[in-house]
């Protein structure tokens, strides 16, 4: 559907600038509807027909009937349709030879590895085991692959299916050998970056300025001074500076000084904040920190200094996120909402690490649509 309403609006960009004016409302949005409608059914037959077809199929032989192996298969199986085959594992522990783990079986070990390719026709290896590769199947994985049959590790194929990274899956020196070399972005992509936050930061500044009056006057009737509420966050490198919104909580929601995580329904947000985080106006006063180069438009959402203190402690590579500059909405953002357990925030977390890997300008072009999407929505993030 993406794809089609994507064709559906270039369409409607040509029509933009080829029809008379004053036939525009009418031809455009009777055109953009047909558009999307045909290319809609159009792209469902070509997914279909094609992309179902035997030789697309991914027949996935997972090496490691382990932690790894059997949490990312139970991940896969809950994604409906699956998006390939699991067809078994492979795993030198006898006891585990013919049991079903998270609904697969284990079909062989290492010294039938050849044998399991051959016969189930397997395309693709995952290598879901901890540690180094022992010399015997590293042997045979060579064989395999020089056969025709792609390896590919765990948390590659993890990223590649659910756009995270499985922090309670890897091992500690992944910091070092997957994440920081592949976190490094070109300079090009940061100049580009930082001239749409500039622009985008612009335009923001506008609305600020045209609907401070009314924003401000509602939230005086609604619940009294202060206007905006600022705060204290960690900043790209662990830098803290200060952040403005306006207020959507009680003036007495954190008299204690106790730093507590937003939940969804949380009953501090007076009924005016409900509306204005919904529709995300209350972020509008960030657009002076991405101005400043503090923010960025899109990134990893900036946290409070005491809840970072205790996350770096309770979450594996937490500190990573800081890597980059802090966004109002991201990758996080928009795969998943409130984070108001520690487990959750370990999810954003895993998108968050995804993002900073894979940062590009169309991974921030999904991000800014989907937002977009959000806020018209009313949806939030």
């Amino acid at each position: 559907m993406g794809t089609a309403a994507g064709f559906s609006v270039l369409i409607y960009l040509l029509i933009f600038f080829i029809a008379q004016s004053n036939s525009l409302p009418r031809r455009g949005v009777a055109v953009f509807l047909i558009s999307v409608t045909v290319l809609t059914i159009l792209w469902r037959f070509i997914y279909i027909t094609i992309f179902t077809a035997p030789v697309f199929n991914r027949r996935v032989l997972v090496i490691g009937a382990g932690r790894a192996g059997s949490t990312l298969v139970g991940m896969v199986k809950r994604i409906k349709p699956e998006p390939f085959e699991l067809v078994g594992y492979i795993d030198d522990d006898p006891q585990k030879l013919n049991q079903m783990i998270e609904g697969v079986p284990v079909i062989g070990t290492t010294d039938t590895l050849l044998e399991c390719l051959e016969k189930e026709k397997i395309t693709d290896m995952v290598f879901a085991i901890s540690g180094e590769m022992k010399p015997d199947l590293f042997r045979v994985v060579l064989l395999a692959q020089e056969e025709g049959t792609d390896l590919i590790s765990m948390p590659t194929i993890y990223e590649e299916v659910f756009g995270r990274v499985p922090i309670f899956l890897l091992q500690s020196d992944w910091i070092l050998r997957s994440f920081i070399d592949q976190a490094q972005s070109s300079g090009i992509y940061e100049v580009i970056k930082r001239i749409l936050d500039i622009f985008s930061g612009l335009i923001g500044l506008l609305f600020l300025v045209v609907l401070y009056p009314i924003i401000a006057l509602i939230i005086l009737v609604d619940d009294g001074f202060p206007i905006f509420y600022s705060q204290m966050r960690v900043g790209k490198n662990g830098k803290p500076y200060k952040i403005y919104k306006f207020r959507t909580m009680r003036k007495d929601s954190e008299s204690d000084g106790v730093a507590r995580m937003t939940t969804s329904g949380d009953s501090r947000i007076t009924r005016l904040g409900k509306i204005l985080r919904r529709s995300h106006v209350d972020e509008l006063p960030q657009v002076i920190n991405i101005l400043k180069g503090e923010n960025s438009l899109i990134g990893p959402r900036a946290e409070q200094i005491e809840l970072v203190n205790q996350f770096q402690e309770q979450i594996p590579f937490y500190r990573a996120r800081l890597y980059v500059k802090p966004g109002i909405t991201g990758w996080a953002q928009v795969n998943q909402r409130y984070a108001s357990t520690v487990e959750d925030t370990a999810v954003k977390l895993e998108y968050d690490l995804y993002y900073i890997k894979h940062r590009n300008l169309l991974l921030d072009m999904n991000i800014a649509i989907r937002t977009i999407g959000a806020v018209l929505g009313f949806r939030g993030l």
